[in-house]
């Protein structure tokens, strides 16, 4: 249990300042909105919850994330889900209201941090969301097969993705535990050259015949560091709506598929369990 490092006094809430398994978590009250809360973890944003609003989503990242939910089933669906990251579970919130009755799981290794959020940042009693406490991976391999609708990977270990999520293994996992025709995304973070992004491009590219990635165009065109959104099905992608809801977004985005995307990749090669690194470490001027 991280033991509680005090609170500090920000407009009419308190920040919570506590450590947990992953470093130091903050959880600071949003100015603008009643009962929002952003999450850093040793200074690194990780989310950000309306408990208020669970359908707005401030992040440039979780906006698309939450644009792949919508497109994953008819809207309003229930689904079957896992999430493999929880953060403050903005995006499993999100499913819940915006597709009632879901089912969902989440898999987050940082056991002290899911009890400060579930304290702080309670989840609504009707949520059908079960949290699991261990490493993203071993839980995946919990997942019946071919349970899921939609599988997320948002994974970050010092703002790095482990190593072992970034495999053609992995994603053997991740497809067994998919519905035919069920989505995976992935939100994956490089900056220039983006050698880090190319091979997971291709590495998905080994596992799934339909690839889309979703980005700001600074950060496709290797300009400064950032975030990208990876979609894979073993269908084609939904990629008319996804790049009109992107490019509509505060920080609109651009969508990459078909033989941009494999241009794109340059002639990257999957990654295996025995080639595997982290994702590259953000400069610090990213979180300035």
């Amino acid at each position: 249990m991280g033991k509680s490092k005090g609170a500090r006094r920000q407009g009419s809430a308190e920040a919570v300042v506590e450590a947990v398994d992953g470093g130091l978590a903050e959880l600071i009250p949003d100015r603008e909105r009643t009962r929002a809360w952003t999450l850093l973890i040793d200074g690194a944003p990780q989310s950000h919850v309306d408990l208020d609003d669970p359908a707005y989503l401030s992040f440039e990242y979780q906006r698309r994330l939450g644009h792949v939910i919508d497109l994953v089933a008819p809207p309003g669906k229930p689904v079957h889900a896992v999430h493999l990251g929880g953060g403050a579970l903005t995006l499993a919130r999100y499913l819940a209201a915006t597709r009632p009755r879901s089912t969902q799981q989440v898999v987050e290794r940082d056991a002290a941090l899911v009890r400060l959020v579930r304290q702080k940042l309670p989840l609504e009693p009707n949520a059908r969301i079960r949290v699991r406490s261990t490493d993203a991976r071993e839980g995946l391999a919990k997942v019946p097969d071919g349970w899921a609708d939609l599988v997320i990977a948002d994974v970050f270990s010092g703002a790095r993705t482990p190593a072992h999520l970034t495999s053609t293994e992995f994603l053997d996992e991740v497809r067994r535990a998919l519905k035919p025709g069920g989505l995976y995304a992935a939100n994956l973070a490089d900056g220039p050259p983006l050698a880090h992004l190319r091979g997971q491009i291709a590495t998905a590219a080994a596992r799934f015949p339909e690839l889309a990635l979703i980005a700001d165009p600074t950060v496709l065109r290797g300009k400064r560091f950032g975030n990208a959104v990876l979609v894979a099905c073993d269908l084609p992608l939904p990629v008319p709506e996804l790049t009109r809801r992107a490019a509509s977004d505060p920080h609109p985005g651009r969508v990459e598929h078909g033989n941009q995307l494999r241009n794109f990749t340059g002639g990257a090669t999957p990654v295996t369990d025995a080639t595997a690194t982290a994702s590259p470490a953000p400069p610090a001027s990213v979180f300035r």
